[in-house]
């Protein structure tokens, strides 16, 4: 005799068919399936189905009382309906069957007879995944495609493979009953949208009312790279190990970001740092010494209670998207938290201009000092940020000096940005790109120097010692043919 409890009706094993009769189902399990088709839930209906087809082909007994409605509102939290369920297998002296790990293991400590059968270990998904295939997309009554390639050269291949509703339904039942089994919990769990993390698969389940159509999308990470596959520079490398405490990390969706993070949160463990993340979904590829946390109980304010107390050197956070979300990147930041920021911005300064009206201009170089911008998996440009007193660019009286931040070119040290407040306006202004032809004029004049564009003018900045080698007459000549006017650089 077997006791089948809702894991095994839900997960359908192909051994249920071979056990022998009679099979018995409880009203515990009939009355959780209930529940869950009333809420719109797929394994409910998928559970009803089962026990249809079983009927048909095996002795099956319907036994047991029915749990009342406080059971079964907390049958996951408190485990009642399992506990309904075993208290009839013990009755009956049968086998409990179940897909339920911690159902099994409870069972066997009350000595009652269990028999624990998990479903395949393989996912419907995974025969797409070949060499280089970034992510697969499944929608109803489409065919299933693929992106092939790696961040930033890419292409979307269409197969034959076409999936309808059914097929749909049941891929993600499999994926469901996956989770289940294995006690992987979803990181997002809304009305219409499902996320949940398995291994190196990060799957987004979509459906009606969120969606137009069911449809699941799954992204798996096509390789795993060290920070020194991205051979950064050697000053880059210096200013990331002992002076970049809030760093962003921008580029477009795609681009290779989360990657480039994973090197960087492994190399700072390699450093002998403290690591901790923040990521909903939980998605990068971390050693186990990185605990990864999310949201505790739906609030951002408790969790940075907890960091605070555990003290690490630094904290992914992975995305950086919401209001709340750069209130507590700001917040841990002040509290001397280095914060390394994941952002989706088509270009470095749009990262650093959605800062802007959240926090005091004057703290921006504080919470940022460095971004990190990829593009096509590579690190294609950095921006450092520094606060000077000084008149902006393109304004020449000396009482509308004011503070300033300059966003530079970490390389090139070549001045890119300036922001500063104009009224109770902020203003981001774009320093227009210098002339190759004028600075390889300066080179020759001078050994040291720094340009910056002043309205319609161009500022040169050259250190004391410099302007005692000046040739006059040459830097005459370019005064009057660039428009320039010449400034000691005093932090040079």
């Amino acid at each position: 005799m077997y006791v089948l409890d809702t894991s095994i009706v839900i997960n359908q094993p192909k051994e249920i068919w071979d056990l022998e009769d009679p099979i018995y189902i409880t009203r515990a399990t009939l009355a959780e399936l209930e529940h869950l088709s009333n809420q719109g839930k797929r394994e409910g209906f998928i559970g009803f189905q089962f026990i249809e087809e079983l009927k048909k082909k095996k002795r099956v007994e319907i036994v047991g009382p029915r749990p009342s409605p406080v059971q079964i509102q907390y049958a996951k939290k408190g485990g009642e309906i399992d506990n309904l369920i075993r208290e009839v297998a013990k009755s009956l002296d049968a086998t409990l069957v179940t897909s339920d790990r911690v159902q099994y293991l409870v069972a066997k400590a009350e000595d009652i007879p269990a028999l624990l059968i998990l479903p395949e270990g393989s996912l419907p998904f995974e025969k797409y995944f070949k060499k280089n295939v970034m992510s697969v997309h499944i929608k109803e009554n489409t065919h299933v495609q693929i992106k092939e390639g790696h961040p930033g050269g890419w292409k979307l291949i269409t197969l034959e493979d076409f999936t309808d509703s059914e097929t749909v339904t049941h891929i993600v039942s499999q994926i469901e009953n996956y989770a289940r089994v294995n006690n992987i919990f979803f990181e997002i769990l809304r009305d219409g949208a499902k996320v949940v993390q398995i291994h190196d698969y990060r799957i987004v389940i979509a459906y009606p009312p969120f969606a137009d159509a069911r449809e699941i999308t799954i992204v798996k990470p096509i390789k795993r790279l060290t920070i020194e596959d991205y051979n950064l520079r050697k000053e880059l490398l210096e200013r990331i190990n002992r002076e970049a405490e809030g760093i962003l990390i921008a580029g477009s969706p795609g681009s290779g970001k989360t990657t480039f993070a994973n090197a960087l949160a492994n190399y700072y463990v390699s450093q002998n740092k403290v690591v901790k993340t923040l990521e909903e979904p939980r998605d990068m590829d971390v050693p186990p010494e990185v605990s990864q946390y999310k949201r505790l109980e739906g609030s951002y304010e408790y969790t940075k209670d907890i960091l605070l107390l555990v003290r690490p050197d630094y904290v992914f956070f992975d995305e950086v998207r919401r209001t709340e979300d750069f209130h507590t990147y700001i917040d841990l930041r002040m509290a001397g938290i280095g914060m390394i920021g994941i952002v989706h911005a088509k270009a470095p300064i749009d990262a650093i201009e959605r800062f802007i009206n959240r926090v005091e201009l004057g703290m921006i170089p504080q919470i940022i000092d460095t971004v990190l911008f990829i593009e096509g998996g590579q690190v294609s440009q950095v921006y450092t940020l520094n606060q000077v007193i000084k008149v902006p660019s393109g304004m020449f009286e000396r009482d509308l000096a004011r503070p300033v931040v300059e966003i530079r070119d970490f390389f090139t040290e070549k001045l890119l940005y300036e922001i500063y407040k104009f009224g109770e306006e902020t203003v981001v202004y774009r320093l227009k790109q210098k002339s190759s032809k004028l600075e390889k004029e300066l080179s020759r004049i001078f050994d040291r120097f720094k340009l910056e564009q002043d309205g319609k003018r161009w500022r040169v900045l050259v250190p004391k010692e410099e302007l005692k080698k000046i040739n006059k007459k040459a830097a005459k000549k370019l005064l009057k043919k660039y428009n320039l006017h010449f400034d000691v650089d005093d932090t040079a």
